[in-house]
């Protein structure tokens, strides 16, 4: 994974003092050209680190060969968080590692980089079809969870466009869709970062609650969609080589119960109304075959005759 690699290249590097790209590479077994991707992302994030050209160059750390964290600025601390942080939600080791390496920064920088290590939840399951491409959008609520300063959204929904001043808490990316969960006067709210059309940090403080959680928070916000999105259960058949492309189509909407004598799997899937399930599986025809309830089969055959009404010649 990418970002426990940047560590691995930043401790090595302070332990070396100037390395080669080459070096990386065989300490770390990927290729050169990885590792000099990772020195330059290390880089351009605000760590200091430079090359040095001739004979003998390599790459270096300004200042010199450091045997732990303590060297670091706290800018230069933060950048490392935020590059090695979101990845720690999904790796244990790798949050494990972050934690002692917050410990080996000065007191007076932890707060910092332990929000920045915090800022951002990687929940890899799926919800169904994504965009992977990250929002330009995330990069700045990143800065404004960390650095704690209230931002002025532009949020759009249902056609609907409002302003609201928010207090960032974290944001989470799921499987490319990015979600920011943030304090409103309302309470707590979740923000889906793609409908954000405008987005102003602003120089006030924000506020958030002292035993605030991130991955805790994102847990009951997805336990409160998926009672919503799982209103409605069908069970359905479908032949076994099939079963891969249905469940990753529907992630965690289709659940496996089994195969059944004929050799096809049933299966049960779940969305919001019968309508939802219809719609979802009306795409693959004959070869899926719905059993229960009636309300989908009956929403399947109003669709089969929508579709041969409008296309038949």
């Amino acid at each position: 994974m990418r970002a426990d690699r940047l560590v691995a290249t930043l401790l090595l590097m302070q332990a070396r003092g100037r390395v080669t790209a080459a070096a990386i590479a065989e300490e770390l077994e990927v290729s050169v050209a990885t590792a000099r991707r990772d020195l330059e992302a290390l880089s351009a994030a605000g760590v200091p680190v430079y090359p040095q050209a001739g004979r003998g160059g390599g790459w270096s750390l300004i200042g010199g060969a450091r045997t732990d964290l303590s060297g670091l600025t706290e800018p230069e601390a933060r950048a490392l968080f935020l590059l090695a942080g979101p990845s720690a939600s999904a790796v244990p080791e790798l949050k494990s590692a972050l934690r002692k390496l917050v410990r080996a920064l000065p007191q007076t920088f932890r707060t910092d980089a332990q929000a920045a290590a915090d800022a951002v939840v990687i929940d890899p399951a799926r919800w169904g079809a994504h965009d992977p491409a990250r929002p330009a959008m995330v990069t700045a609520l990143q800065r404004a969870v960390v650095e704690r300063r209230k931002v002025r959204l532009d949020y759009e929904r249902k056609g609907e466009r409002t302003q609201r001043l928010v207090d960032p808490w974290g944001l989470v990316d799921k499987d490319g869709i990015w979600y920011l969960i943030a304090g409103t006067d309302r309470g707590k709210r979740t923000f889906r970062v793609e409908r954000i059309v405008d987005a102003v940090v602003t120089e006030e403080t924000a506020h958030r609650p002292a035993d605030f959680d991130l991955a805790e928070a994102w847990g009951e916000v997805v336990g409160e969609m998926e009672q919503r999105r799982a209103a409605t259960s069908a069970t359905a058949l479908i032949a076994a080589r099939l079963l891969p492309v249905l469940r990753h189509q529907q992630g965690r909407h289709c659940e496996v119960d089994g195969p059944i004598e004929d050799g096809r799997i049933q299966v049960r899937v779940t969305a919001p109304t019968p309508r939802m399930i219809a719609q979802q599986l009306a795409g693959w025809g004959a070869e899926i075959e719905v059993l229960t309830p009636q309300s989908v089969r009956d929403e399947l055959a109003v669709l089969g005759t929508e579709l041969v009404d409008r296309y038949r010649t």
